[in-house]
């Protein structure tokens, strides 16, 4: 019994010792006042991203998007885009116009996917309006094929031909057929991938 408590007692010392190490943010909040006053809330960056990917496809026509956060993850979608052949615009309220009806580039290369995942979300609308992507694996070959191989297996499904090679996902199809697609497990951008190729998908 002794043998046990002590033991018990060194533990926990040790466990304490452990948290003192440990540096943790907090909020402290001092209430018991009235709150007044408005806080402007700009768009969800998870909700823009796959909006802006999805510019590409109307053939034409201008694509209008409002408060949209200022954020690097938005300014690397849009250069991407840009290079695309996408014209941007954008005010100082965050306002974006994109026409993309002057597209002549379907390559999304490594500089910029690499600092960013979801730019893979331009796979399923350009193979879906223009039948060829080039898009670089986010992260090149270092991580590979792995976080998007179910977005893949998909656009196979739908009837796609894909080839991988030296980090790049080379993707064509004369026209995406619509099918039934179960993903092995839950996977947000690849939902998004697989339905914006689906738009315009035959059936």
């Amino acid at each position: 019994y002794l043998f046990n408590h002590s033991f018990i007692e060194y533990k926990l010392l040790e466990y304490r010792n452990k948290l003192k190490k440990i540096t943790m943010d907090k909020l402290l909040i001092q209430g018991g006042q009235s709150l007044s006053g408005s806080v402007k809330i700009s768009g969800a960056k998870n909700s823009v991203l796959p909006m802006l990917c999805a510019s590409v496809m109307p053939a034409t026509g201008v694509v209008q998007l409002e408060n949209v956060p200022h954020l690097q993850d938005v300014t690397t979608t849009t250069r991407l885009l840009t290079q695309m052949g996408v014209s941007v615009t954008m005010d100082e309220f965050m306002n974006i116009s994109l026409d993309p009806s002057a597209i002549d580039n379907f390559y999304a290369p490594y500089d910029l996917v690499k600092t960013m995942r979801s730019s893979i979300l331009v796979l399923g609308p350009l193979l879906s309006r223009f039948g060829e992507a080039k898009v670089s694996l986010p992260g090149g070959c270092a991580i590979g094929l792995r976080p998007v191989d179910m977005h893949l297996k998909a656009l196979k499904k739908m009837g796609a031909e894909i080839k991988v090679e030296r980090g790049y996902i080379t993707a064509r199809s004369k026209r995406l057929i619509g099918a039934n697609i179960t993903f092995e497990k839950k996977t947000v951008t690849g939902t998004e991938n697989i339905i914006m190729a689906a738009s315009l998908a035959k059936g």
